[in-house]
């Protein structure tokens, strides 16, 4: 196709809840218009999650874009539309600290005066930041696709949420409405989502998906002829069930049903058993998405010491409140199973936070972790001990990608010496060797010479997120390889030519005539 010199054309994905898929399909559909020859971008207004990824900013006092943070499903939406991800993607970001409070991120930059505003107030503050946004993005390409948040229909928020039918007004957004047939009352969460919108806003939902559908889709009738009887709105696509797509979850952390590849999940033999331990706060977990397509690895959630005394390597993920999640690992008595792990000669990781709690200490002089959460929890203190470390809190958040390279390293991570990947830093952490004790192994340094990670016999913390996104580690660290992200995009494509009517996705790019 040609491209448009007029405004974009936006297609939004809905959802009757959260989970029902919209970011999978959204991110499906990123690359099906992208493979049309369409410039295409990702939009989401505001997203809620501490799955983040490091992308340029606005532009600073030297004309040179800041480094920002968006939500990694807006992250990889660009990659799919074949676009450079940027904070206009993403313009609000909400990252959950405690049950009641976030840290809100507006075009890439922490904003800790919205922190303290109400969430109805608040939110008509971000609306302008977000539309602006939007209003960019659709001057720029021939096609914006979106992405709501939760449900459009909850009628106790409608009044101040700019996430759904707001943004889908604003561009008048040929809308799908997904529901997850799996979870059971699909046909009910469509229709009342459907009849809880104003009619203005009914008036954009161009069809229906029913998602994750497992069996034959002709036992589904009458339901979508009915369903289109009582709506107008017809049912334009059924999909399978699909597991294995290889897109990374965007929250929460994935269970029995949806582990490993052809190793663990296919009925092949588990040669590895890698345990990630899922304290509350846990962030960037999508960085361990490779490890559940590799033959052979099972990969698990531990949350008690039972769940890691079988594992062969432990991984202390990324943290949003590291001294908050350390209280709670020592409270599950991980911190001794850890300790009798690393004795025993295992791979034991920490990445970002979880390096952070295999230091010696923690230290918080500015409060930036004790006082930003509400947590009745001291910010300074010991951490684990199996790193001659010492971290300091600083109030400014640090936002780096770029390529790291390891060193010689030892044991169970010498297959990595002089490897180079492609990764990303973002904490409030500053990280130095302990001054009176035996200096650690530097292991990993940045492209500016910054050390960034060490290693202590079995034991291996980086301050480097992306380590198994990289081909060449997994290669070398387990002797295999899974589908590049390219690959997997493709694939998400190739689905929804097999399962939705030629023509259908093409039609939702024209306007509704009256």
């Amino acid at each position: 196709m040609d491209h448009s010199p007029q405004r974009a054309r936006a297609v939004m994905v809905l959802g009757t809840t959260s989970g029902a898929g919209k970011s999978w399909l959204a991110t499906a559909l990123c690359r099906w218009y992208a493979r049309q020859g369409l410039k295409v971008a990702p939009f989401k207004a505001q997203n809620m999650s501490n799955n983040a990824r490091v992308v340029p900013g606005l532009l600073g006092e030297d004309g040179l874009p800041v480094m920002g943070e968006i939500g990694s499903a807006q992250y990889f939406q660009a990659l799919a539309a074949r676009c450079t991800p940027e904070v206009r993607h993403n313009p609000v970001l909400l990252k959950p600290e405690h049950d009641t409070r976030s840290q809100v991120v507006v075009l890439g930059a922490v904003r800790r005066d919205l922190g303290e505003v109400p969430w109805r107030e608040r939110s008509a503050a971000l609306w302008p930041h977000a539309h602006a946004a939007l209003e960019a993005l659709m001057q720029d390409n021939d096609v914006v696709v979106i992405e709501g948040a939760g449900s459009p229909a909850e009628i106790n928020l409608h009044a101040s949420d700019f996430v759904n039918m707001r943004t889908a007004l604003a561009v008048n957004a040929a809308c799908l409405l997904v529901s997850d047939i799996d979870r059971g009352g699909a046909f009910a969460h469509l229709y009342g989502t459907h009849q809880l919108l104003p009619d203005q806003e009914r008036a954009l939902i161009r069809g229906f998906v029913l998602n994750r559908f497992r069996g034959d889709a002709a036992l589904l009738a009458p339901g979508p002829e009915m369903l289109q009887q009582l709506t107008g709105v017809p049912t334009l696509a059924v999909l399978p069930m699909w597991r294995d797509h290889g897109l990374p979850d965007e929250d929460g952390v994935f269970d029995e049903r949806t582990q490993g590849g052809d190793g663990a999940g296919k009925g092949g033999a588990v040669k590895l058993r890698i345990a990630v331990i899922a304290y509350p706060r846990i962030s960037n977990l999508d960085e361990f998405q490779p490890l559940r397509n590799l033959p052979g690895v099972r990969l698990v959630w531990a949350r008690s010491a039972a769940d890691v005394d079988a594992a062969d390597w432990i991984i202390l993920p990324g943290s949003k409140h590291t001294s908050g999640d350390l209280a709670w690992l020592r409270r599950q008595q991980l911190d001794r199973a850890i300790a009798r792990h690393a004795a025993s000669g295992r791979a034991l990781l920490g990445i970002c936070g979880g390096l952070q709690m295999l230091g010696e200490a923690l230290v918080d002089p500015e409060g930036v972790e004790a006082t930003s959460v509400g947590l009745n929890v001291d910010a300074n203190g010991p951490g684990l001990g199996l790193l001659p470390l010492v971290t300091r809190f600083e109030p400014q958040k640090l936002l780096r990608p770029g390529r790291s390279t390891f060193a010689a390293l030892q044991g169970p991570w010498a297959a990595l010496a002089g490897l180079t990947f492609e990764g990303y830093e973002i904490r409030h952490g500053r990280t130095t060797l302990h001054p009176a004790m035996t200096p650690g192994l530097d292991a990993l340094h940045n492209a500016e010479g910054e050390v960034i990670g060490w290693q202590q016999g079995s034991v291996l913390g980086l301050y480097a997120h992306g380590l198994f996104e990289s081909p060449e580690v997994l290669q070398a660290l387990f002797g295999a390889g899974c589908r590049t992200l390219d690959a997997v995009f493709d694939g998400l494509a190739d689905f929804l030519d097999q399962h939705v009517e030629a023509g259908v996705l093409k039609q939702l790019l024209q306007p509704i005539h009256p």
